[in-house]
């Protein structure tokens, strides 16, 4: 990196910079110099940072001038965990109904949803719908709901946690599930009176699903999905994010991400690939960091627990309304994700577990401990995606390991579903300050489309805890606006192993920033996520420019709309010179 500085810097002062920014309000997110004015960019690097007077200096005749006008700039933001999904308009036949409550407000509603989508389509073929939120509709839907919307359709809908699915009665009959069926390790059914399972399913019980393909469910065309993921990555631009980190994949997955980076993506990505697939990787000997700038491999994601805002990750004490039960226990034993955790950290790979309940994270913080006791690796950074539920002496554990806690801050969308676990609990549910004040190394992220994928609405939610309904949950954990932004920025980079690259305003790494028109940390913290991105650049180039009248974009990930192309550069003032 010093080289990669002494050389822009060289560049910069004999052929003048590409580009310089000036007049603004810049949170460098850099240790030895936390605000600046002005900054310049050479060869898709940041090669200066100081004052207006200090980076007119390095313009030359072929020098875009941009003038920020006072407006706030900030590293570009990093949401190290989400699930890229493709987006396509309503009447798309690729389009999958959007459950959640900004376009579903009721089980009539979303039973009228699904209905109108099976009209479109021919019996026998698989209905879906996505991300409802139970805690909104006053329950969940059953197999009763959805034979409303089609019995000649198979139906499937997914909770927004993605930890629970519910499906009609020609699903359950399709895969051979009577009253007779158990519920699975690591799973199980709700029922109806009579023991008949009624539709929803949780975690490992999903797996007894038949994948119904006869009846001509189709597939998205290659050049339709990578179209449609374009259009995702494109969206998360126009939230400010510069790097994305897609949450488990396969080979072939890699290869619509590759499509994705060759087709003009706006977005930098790290690929997780999903643990199934570790023998192949470890056959061909490939490790963590294999890619380019543009798009790399960066951990293995394995599963080890449930979901927080679902109510079935594994708790040490029961739920606060629920006497007796304590989640639902993992299908792995100890001694299997022992087994499985040694051969991955001795092949190298940085691992990132998905863990929400005490127990889980328990086991998994275990298993990191017996694997580095074996194999000393410095510097392993495995990561626990989530970590809900901690309590101090679980986070020294991972301090001492050098763990990377990956918190979730989603108290807008899914506080409401939190209180069943009780005030004491609450008060250490993704516990970011006391974490950063243990010198625990965390990073943010949205888990889309569990959550936005916005860094603002994020950003605000671990300043206030406030959900949309206004009620603040778990606020002993809130942090400041500076804090919540370095989360979203340098911490991110450091989850991958970037933090000499990217991640802060300074000179010698990656010119990734967000243009903001106002300064979070100016504004009343619950109009955060209010503030417009204006503009967002990747590499010094412009990915997203919101028009000049522009107000704040929605807030929610809503497959089917389309917020323009961002190729409009109308709001900063250039002077190519």
């Amino acid at each position: 990196m010093h080289r990669i500085y002494s050389l822009l810097l060289m560049a910069s002062a004999v052929w003048g910079a590409d580009a310089i920014y000036i007049n603004g309000n810049v949170i460098t997110v850099d240790p030895s110099k936390p605000y600046a004015e002005a900054f310049a960019v050479t060869n898709g690097r940041f090669s200066a940072v100081g004052s207006t007077a200090e980076i007119r200096r390095l313009a030359t005749p072929g020098t875009k001038i941009v003038d920020l006008k006072g407006m706030t700039v900030t590293p570009g933001f990093n949401d190290v965990h989400l699930h890229p999904t493709g987006v396509y308009e309503e009447d798309s036949p690729y389009y999958v109904p959007w459950l959640g409550p900004e376009k579903v407000h009721n089980m009539d509603e979303l039973v009228a949803a699904l209905k109108a989508k099976a009209a479109k389509m021919p019996p026998g073929q698989m209905v879906t719908g996505t991300r409802y939120q139970d805690t909104k509709l006053g329950r969940h839907p059953n197999r009763h709901d959805l034979d409303k919307a089609s019995t000649e359709h198979p139906i499937s809908i997914s909770h927004s946690s993605g930890h629970i699915t519910v499906v009609n009665t020609y699903v359950l009959q399709a895969s051979g599930i009577t009253k007779d069926t158990k519920d699975p390790p690591g799973g199980s059914f709700d029922r109806d009176p009579d023991g008949m399972p009624n539709g929803v399913i949780r975690e490992a019980a999903r797996r007894l699903l038949t994948r119904l393909n006869s009846g001509g469910e189709s597939r998205v065309p290659w050049q339709a999905e990578v179209e449609g993921h374009l259009q995702c990555f494109r969206i998360y631009a126009e939230r400010g994010i510069t790097s994305a980190g897609i949450a488990g994949g396969s080979p072939q997955s890699f290869r619509l991400y590759e499509a994705v980076r060759d087709g003009g993506g706006p977005v930098r990505m790290g690929f997780m690939y999903s643990e199934a697939h570790f023998p192949a990787l470890q056959a061909i000997g490939l490790k963590s960091g294999f890619g380019d700038e543009r798009l790399r491999a960066t951990s293995i994601k394995v599963f080890h627990g449930n979901s927080l805002s679902g109510r079935t990750c594994w708790l040490s004490e029961p739920y606060s309304d629920q006497p007796g039960y304590f989640g639902i226990p993992p299908a792995r034993s100890q001694a299997d994700l022992d087994k499985a955790f040694q051969s991955m950290h001795d092949a190298g790979f940085q691992i990132a577990t998905h863990s929400n309940g005490d127990r889980e994270i328990d086991m998994v913080l275990t298993a990191i401990e017996r694997a580095q006791a074996k194999n000393p690796r410095p510097d392993a950074r495995h990561r626990i995606e989530h970590a809900s539920v901690m309590n101090e002496s679980m986070l020294e554990r991972a301090k001492k390991a050098g763990v990377i806690l990956v918190f979730h801050s989603y108290m807008w969308e899914h506080g409401d579903k939190l209180a069943s676990y009780g005030e004491k609990r609450l008060a250490m549910i993704h516990p970011y300050r006391t974490a950063l004040d243990m010198g625990i190394h965390v990073a943010g992220h949205s888990d889309s489309t569990v959550s936005a994928a916005d860094p603002l609405l994020r950003i605000q939610d671990m300043v206030t805890r406030k959900g949309e309904n206004g009620v603040a949950y778990g606020a002993n954990q809130r942090v400041s606006v500076e804090e919540a932004i370095k989360v979203w920025t340098l911490d991110g980079a450091y989850a991958t192993f970037e933090e000499h690259d990217k991640g802060s305003i300074a000179p010698g790494k990656l010119a990734d920033f967000a243009v903001l028109r106002k300064d979070p940390r100016k504004v009343p913290p619950d109009t955060i996520k209010d503030i417009v991105v204006d503009a967002t650049y990747v590499g010094g180039k412009n990915v997203w420019q919101a028009p000049r009248n522009a107000l704040a974009v929605g807030h929610h990930l809503v497959p089917g709309i389309d917020f323009g192309d961002g190729d409009e550069e109308d709001n900063l003032h250039h002077d190519d010179r």
